[in-house]
This record gives C-alpha cells, sequence and structure tokens, in this order.
C-alpha cells in the first residue's frame, strides 16, 4: 500500500504532472484525512480543481487521524521536528505500514521504518487490481 504526501494530490490535478493521476487513482494509493483540509485549504484553489479533489477524495481509502496516529506524530515531532501536518502523515503511513509517496522527501528523512518515495525520480508500478488481503 502507498500513502499520498497531499502534495501529490495536488501535483496530480496540474496538466504538466497528469502522470500522477494513475497513482493517485490506483487500487492500493490511501490518503490520510488530513490531506482533505491540507487539499482544499489551499488559497488559490480552482472550482474545477476543488471538484476534482472532491471526486479524489470520494474514491479514495481514507485513513482516519485515530488516537494511535496522534501520539506517533507526537514522537515523531519530539524526535524529529516535524511540522504537524508531516508528523501526522509519517504516523499514518508507520501505522499502516505503507509507503510514502511525496515530492518533499527531504521532510522525512531519517524516519526509522518509514519508506519514502518520490514519483518526481523515481519509477512507480501502479497496480490496475484490487490489493488483496
Amino acid at each position: 500500500m502507498r500513502l499520498l504526501d497531499s502534495n501529490i494530490l495536488i501535483y496530480a490535478n496540474q496538466p504538466e504532472h497528469s502522470f500522477l493521476r494513475a497513482l493517485v487513482l490506483a487500487p492500493d494509493t490511501r490518503i490520510s484525512a488530513l490531506s482533505i483540509p491540507e487539499v482544499l485549504g489551499f488559497a488559490d484553489l480552482e472550482p474545477a480543481a476543488e471538484a476534482e479533489f472532491e471526486e479524489w477524495f470520494e474514491a479514495l481509502f481514507l485513513f482516519d487521524v485515530t488516537r494511535a496516529v496522534l501520539r506517533r506524530a507526537a514522537a515523531l515531532r519530539r524526535e524529529r521536528r516535524l511540522k504537524l501536518g508531516d508528523a501526522i502523515i509519517a504516523a499514518t503511513a508507520l501505522e499502516h505500514g505503507c509507503e510514502l509517496v511525496t515530492r518533499n522527501v527531504g521532510d522525512f528523512t531519517g524516519i526509522p521504518g518509514l519508506t519514502v518515495i518520490n514519483p518526481f525520480t523515481q519509477t512507480i508500478v501502479v497496480r490496475r487490481d484490487p490489493p488483496t488481503g
């Protein structure tokens, strides 16, 4: 499974980064509930982009921000001095055993157990069939 950082959703909505759309809609893709306010809170959000994001939020599997995620995020903030949003995203990926897909690799460097993938520099194989198990 892969957890998308909010920036990947924003990039995928831009025509010059349309290669990310297959990743966004892949059956093994997940997002954190935190991505909803991060993406929809973008100051210059166009109505067409907002409509597409809303479609994606309905289609994507969404991980809630649980107590376990929040406690892990708190530990990451203490240990790594991460911003709150980054800590919650990283904690969500760790709690659910997901690879984290982001363009902001530097924000997540050195977090034990976290696999970080940058789709702008690494090839990602997108599965077409739903994951099993």
